[in-house]
C-alpha cells in the first residue's frame, strides 16, 4: 500500500455524551432469546439505547442452576461499557432474582458496576403489581413445579397473596421462548382465578409482553409481565416517565409513591 493515500484529517473532531441522552445495561442468560427484542421495542430509541452483555448459564431451570449465576454476575456486568456510565442496569431473569433474592442481585451486579441503579424483574414485577393497585394475584410461569414454588414464596415475603399458580412444565428457557403467544394469550385465560387483582406472567424468555393488552381486554384486569414490568422500572429509574403505548396498563402507570428508588448513580 502507498502511504501517501494516508492523511491526517484537518478537521478536529468534537464530541458529545453519546448517541442517546440515557444507557441502559442489560445483563442477559446466555440462552435468552426474548429480553433483548422487549427491551428495543419498548425503549423510546431517541431517548435510550440498550447494551447487553450475557451470563453462561446451563439449563435446567432449577432452582440450584439459577444459584449457580451469582458469582458471575459482577464480571458479567463489568463487561457493559467498561469505564462508561449506565443509568440503570437489569438482570433478565426472573426466577433467578426470586431463588437470590433482589439485595443479593443488586450487590453482586455493583461489584462490577458501582453506584448503577439495579433492576430484577422480581423487583419490577411487584413494583409494578404495586401501580395497578393488585396485591391478591394470580400467576402464570412457564417453570417446572419446584422453579414455581420459589416464585410464590417470593411474593408472599413481600405481601401479596397468591391465589393460584399455574405453570408448563418446562425446563428449557429456549423452549419458553418458543411458547407460542396464542398459548400465553389462552393460558392466561384459565390462569386468572374469579378474585385475583390482577395477572403476574413470570420468565423473561416468555413472550408474554406483547399481548399484555390483549390479556387485559380478555380478563378484564390488569395483566403484569418480566419483561414488561422490567422495561417500565428501568426506564423510570434511567428517568425516562412517559407513557408507551402497546403493551398494557403498566407502560401507562406511574411509579407507586412508595415504591423503592435508587440511590443517585455515583
Amino acid at each position: 500500500m502507498n502511504a501517501n493515500v494516508i492523511r491526517r484529517s484537518v478537521v478536529e473532531p468534537t464530541f458529545d455524551g453519546g448517541p442517546t441522552p440515557k444507557r441502559i445495561g442489560l445483563i442477559l442468560l446466555a440462552t435468552d432469546g426474548t429480553s433483548e427484542r422487549d427491551f428495543a421495542r419498548m425503549t423510546p430509541a431517541a431517548e435510550a439505547a440498550i447494551f447487553g452483555a450475557r451470563l453462561a448459564y446451563e439449563n435446567p431451570t432449577t432452582p440450584e442452576n439459577l444459584r449457580r449465576m451469582q458469582p458471575r454476575l459482577a464480571e458479567t456486568a463489568r463487561l457493559i461499557l467498561p469505564g462508561e456510565r449506565l443509568d440503570a442496569i437489569c438482570y433478565c431473569c426472573t426466577a433467578a432474582s426470586m431463588v437470590l433474592g433482589d439485595d443479593a442481585v443488586a450487590a453482586a451486579v455493583r461489584e462490577g458496576k458501582p453506584g448503577v441503579p439495579v433492576v430484577t424483574p422480581a423487583l419490577a414485577g411487584r413494583i409494578g403489581l404495586e401501580a395497578v393497585g393488585a396485591r391478591r394475584i394470580s400467576v402464570l410461569t412457564p417453570y417446572l413445579p419446584e422453579t414455581s414454588a420459589s416464585v410464590v414464596s417470593y411474593f408472599a415475603r413481600h405481601g401479596f397473596e397468591v391465589l393460584n399458580l399455574d405453570c408448563f412444565g418446562l425446563e428449557d428457557d429456549r423452549r419458553m421462548a418458543r411458547v407460542t403467544p396464542d398459548a400465553i394469550v389462552a393460558a392466561a385465560e384459565r390462569a386468572v382465578a374469579p378474585e385475583a387483582e390482577a395477572l403476574f406472567i413470570s420468565c423473561t424468555a416468555l413472550r408474554a409482553a406483547e399481548v399484555a393488552g390483549e390479556i387485559e381486554a380478555r380478563i378484564g384486569r390488569p395483566v403484569v409481565t418480566s419483561n414488561q414490568a422490567s422495561v417500565w422500572l428501568t426506564l423510570r429509574y434511567a428517568g425516562i416517565v412517559r407513557p408507551i403505548e402497546g403493551y398494557g396498563r403498566l407502560m401507562l402507570s406511574p411509579m407507586p409513591d412508595e415504591a423503592p428508588m435508587p440511590s443517585p448513580v455515583a
